[in-house]
């Protein structure tokens, strides 16, 4: 991707919240302040009856609002096809929502660094291709020039070394270190260890859910709450959209005040009924305990995957808002034996200060000396390599040898495989006189191909005639360091050969981005 002229900067599309950063000339990581000041901004979009878009509105302005109105963690639908709003007769897709929030961000960092044309996106580890491909439509529908799409532990990475003042400083690091990125955000989850040195780092193990994250552990207070209510007045709250959506901002509150106090009260108001509830947070502990089990079974997966046991990390880096519930801390503890690390970054600011840092890097490389970069910032950035793994796995369909009767997922790629990577199988036909082979791409990691995505396919056509069954049939796949994933077919008696490059080919069509981008311009957003 070219860069072009104008401000590159770093964007983490987060489900709650996101915020863009820059890496200054000098080489510091900056968050860029939104039209409030704050460094954050709620992924929130209210769809105005007036016509008026406003994103990350506030809880006073939600309240006197329409809930059908309002578009919340639409992260957790990106690549979702059959997902879509409404709104002046037109069908947004979660895309479009998305580029409404990338076009606030973009908006009011103008502000404060002027034109903002260039930027690197960040996705939780696990998104799959269509995820991705979502995401970077949503940034080119926003106007922005994606040059780069990164994991968002990698991203949290670079900003940890970096402002150590490790990254791209031999002279100040001499030995290797491996850490954990801990990253639970208010909608996904990820868990990923890393090794780095001065110059390198590379992703040892990843692991994590796109659907788990700070939303879970408020609708657990919700359901909570509200089961109170209704064992007390036989009516439930959470059936009027208003007031679930009133009672869900009071658990936010109530769970964010958890992390400071051992306990705060809950009042929820419905049909002029009225409840009070104290909850504690062994009470609030005790009702999400399965939800923390699950990112600590993870997380000890990862650790098994990394070769990496209690006691052998470096540091343990908390990233994303719901990392300051003291329970993350307490498991993190017992899991790791370490006590995390919140002193180098804020956990609701790493992930956009590391994406502008990679986008600097690219902004270096491509511009050289008419970059706004200082000479000691490029040169510590063009020191600066990095080795990453696939976070799903890469299968091709083909016949069950031991059932024929079914088709299953056999894998070529397994996920945690370091890339780039290039690997050749061997198959065969499966009956006399085949007239052609078709490859169906899969991603995912279980047997059955119907719970797996398919990425693409390609046939091998015109065989030879009387190909006897069991004829030799090579597969080559390969995934290089920027995600693109090639297949290759090669019938081995004839040497017919047929081949695709998979890069981010589902979701929405180039003619489907274009008239989204038009339609966004039409939108003002405040």
């Amino acid at each position: 991707m070219n860069i072009l002229p104008g401000n590159t900067v770093g964007i983490d599309l987060g489900t709650t919240f996101s915020s863009i950063a820059q890496l200054g000339p000098s080489g510091e990581a900056l968050s860029v302040p939104n039209a409030d000041g704050r460094p954050i901004t709620p992924s929130v979009v209210l769809l105005g009856d007036d016509g008026k878009v406003i994103v990350g509105p506030s809880p006073e302005r939600m309240s006197i609002e329409n809930p059908k109105n309002i578009v919340e963690a639409i992260k957790r639908q990106m690549g979702n096809k059959d997902f879509f709003v409404v709104y002046q007769g037109k069908k947004l897709t979660p895309e479009f929502i998305s580029a409404l929030i990338l076009k606030k961000l973009k908006q009011d960092a103008e502000t404060h660094i002027g034109p903002v044309v260039n930027a690197v996106l960040t996705v939780p580890y696990y998104f799959n291709d269509v995820r991705r491909k979502a995401t970077q439509d949503a940034g080119k529908i926003a106007g922005l020039n994606v040059i780069d799409i990164i994991n968002e532990p990698t991203a949290a990475t670079l900003a940890y070394a970096w402002q150590k003042g490790e990254l791209g400083r031999p002279d100040k690091m001499t030995k290797e270190r491996t850490i954990m990125v801990y990253d639970l955000g208010g909608g996904t989850f990820d868990v990923t260890v890393v090794r780095y040195t001065a110059t390198n780092f590379r992703v040892l193990a990843t692991d994590g859910d796109v659907m788990l994250g700070g939303i879970d552990w408020t609708r657990r207070m919700v359901d909570h709450v509200a089961e109170q209510f209704h064992r007390k007045y036989n009516d439930d709250p959470r059936s009027d959209p208003e007031t679930l959506m009133m009672l869900t901002q009071e658990c936010e509150q109530a769970k964010r005040e958890l992390s400071r106090n051992p306990q705060t009260p809950i009042t929820v108001y419905h049909q002029g009924k009225s409840l009070t509830v104290a909850i504690s947070r062994v009470d609030f502990e005790r009702m999400t305990g399965d939800l923390m089990q699950r990112t600590r079974d993870t997380t000890e997966l990862v650790m098994q995957q990394a070769g990496v046991g209690i006691g052998e990390l470096d540091d343990v880096v908390l990233v994303g808002g719901s990392t300051y519930m003291p329970a993350v801390e307490n498991m993190l503890k017992e899991t790791t034996g370490l006590s995390p690390s919140r002193d180098v970054v804020k956990p609701e600011e790493a992930v956009a200060q590391g994406a502008s840092i990679h986008a600097a890097l690219l902004e270096a490389r491509a511009m050289g000396e008419s970059s706004r970069l200082g000479k000691a910032v490029r040169d510590r950035l063009g020191s600066v390599s990095a080795s990453d793994v696939n976070s799903h796995s890469l299968g091709v369909k083909i016949t069950d040898p031991n059932n024929r009767q079914r088709k299953i997922n056999h894998i070529m790629i397994p996920k945690n495989t370091t890339v780039p990577v290039k690997i050749s199988q061997r198959f065969a036909t499966n009956s006399p006189n085949q007239q052609r082979i078709h490859v169906c791409i899969l991603e995912g990691d279980a047997i059955d191909p119907d719970a797996c995505t398919v990425i693409g396919d390609f046939r091998v056509l015109n065989l030879p005639p009387n190909l006897p069954a069991g004829s030799p049939v090579e597969i080559t796949y390969e995934y290089d360091k920027n995600g693109r994933i090639g297949a290759t077919a090669r019938e081995l008696t004839s040497n017919r050969e047929a081949k695709t490059e998979i890069v981010r080919d589902s979701g929405l069509t180039t003619d489907g981005v274009d008239t989204f981008e038009i339609l966004a311009k039409d939108y003002s957003v405040e």
